[in-house]
């Protein structure tokens, strides 16, 4: 089974390339089987890992930078894959 983590973080105004280099920085216990980095207006910073492992499995995931550095925690979800729909 698949499983993909999506860590979000905010920066701070005029932050957000600092935000996207300490995210590029971060290091996981162990490798994901994927990994992308996107960023998107107001300095937002996405992550996405994939994962060989069951849904509800302990993986590892990117820390909360620094108070400084956002403008809240860092937004968290975990999903798993959905075949697609008959006739797509």
């Amino acid at each position: 089974m698949t499983v993909a983590l999506m860590w979000e973080g905010r920066a701070r105004p005029g932050r957000g390339d600092e935000l996207l280099a300490w995210v590029r920085r971060q290091r996981l216990t162990e490798p994901p089987s994927r990994r992308e980095t996107f960023r998107a207006p107001q300095d937002r910073v996405l992550v996405i890992t994939w994962w060989d492992a069951p849904y509800e499995a302990d993986l590892p995931e990117l820390p909360e930078p620094d108070e400084g550095l956002v403008t809240r925690a860092v937004h968290r979800w975990r999903f798993e894959p959905v075949p697609e729909a008959p006739g797509r």
